[in-house]
């Protein structure tokens, strides 16, 4: 498992790591290779426990994965990713690391947003097809929203449409199960490359349509094209099959070993006199391999 995976922090109250795709956060039978099972066996370096997940990347999706190592650590955490007013407490400097926290993602769509950055504010509710066995996530009809849940992304461009595909980045406000996904293909109507629960019908229209678009500047004919040199992977945006392209790129946490243990969270007045800055830790995971393949392959339409 650790050749598969990258670790980016390990101390006394947490465990980030790189998910690759393709590897469930959560198991649930019969799924026995989850990150929350091998990290439960394989990573507890030493603890009496393993570490547990304080949230959850989907399966498809690759990135930043964070666990809690003590059973204080793993709260506080889990309140940041649910409720984090849940955790507040007297302390202003674990507070304004509170509100410092957040994730942000990278995502190739189809198409390209009605505007260059913006705001999706749109509730989301949970449907059941073939008699239950089928869960899917969608946007509640106005007049029937009993049950749905508030969501809301911040999103923007990240450069120019290239051959009919858009690198966003997202910044998920609430945490609800396929949000930013859902926000993609049904709000902005521009489904993740890859995306097949929930942009199935574009993405096969997308794979049949010849990759060829204009440079901006010039107004001339391009095709997007592998580099000479550049190695083919498996999924990427030139694949028949493209893997899903989004990624927890960065984010942004409290500094919790320091506010955990003996000296709890309540005293930092001589803290906050000597540096009033939030105390936060901030990781950026690189990109999956089919995902770098696709950024170099449509940067290089623009060179």
């Amino acid at each position: 498992m650790q050749s598969r995976m990258q670790f980016l922090k390990k101390d006394s109250a947490i465990l980030v790591l790189n998910k690759p795709p393709r590897m469930p956060s959560k198991g649930n039978l019969p799924v026995h290779n989850s990150m929350d099972a091998l990290a439960a066996a394989a990573l507890s370096f030493g603890h009496e426990e393993g570490p547990k997940l304080v949230h959850r990347v989907d399966t498809e999706s690759s990135g930043l994965l964070l666990m809690g190592r003590s059973s204080e650590s793993t709260a506080r955490l889990h309140w940041l990713f649910t409720n984090k007013d849940l955790g507040k407490s007297s302390s202003k400097i674990w507070n304004d690391a509170c509100e410092a926290t957040e994730q942000k993602y990278w995502a190739l769509v189809m198409g390209s947003p009605p505007k260059k950055q913006g705001v999706i504010s749109a509730p989301l509710s949970k449907v059941f097809l073939n008699d239950g066995k089928m869960e899917r996530i969608i946007l509640p009809h106005p007049s029937g929203i009993e049950g749905s849940q508030e969501a809301v992304t911040e999103y923007r461009m990240l450069g120019p449409t290239v051959c009919g595909c858009t690198w966003l980045e997202l910044r998920p406000l609430t945490g609800r199960k396929h949000q930013m996904r859902v926000h993609c293909a049904e709000a902005l109507g521009t489904p993740i490359v890859g995306d097949y629960k929930y942009g199935w019908y574009m993405q096969r229209k997308w794979n049949e349509m010849p990759k060829i678009d204009y440079e901006p500047t010039s107004g001339l004919p391009y095709k997007m094209r592998r580099p000479e040199g550049l190695a083919v992977q498996k999924g990427s945006v030139l694949s028949k099959v493209p893997l899903l392209h989004l990624h927890c790129r960065e984010m942004v946490i409290p500094n919790i070993a320091k506010f955990v243990g003996e000296s709890g969270i309540e005293s930092d007045e001589h803290q906050l006199k000597m540096d009033p800055r939030p105390d936060v830790l901030r990781f950026v995971a690189p990109m999956p391999n089919h995902m770098q393949i696709t950024w170099n392959i449509m940067s290089s339409c623009l060179v």
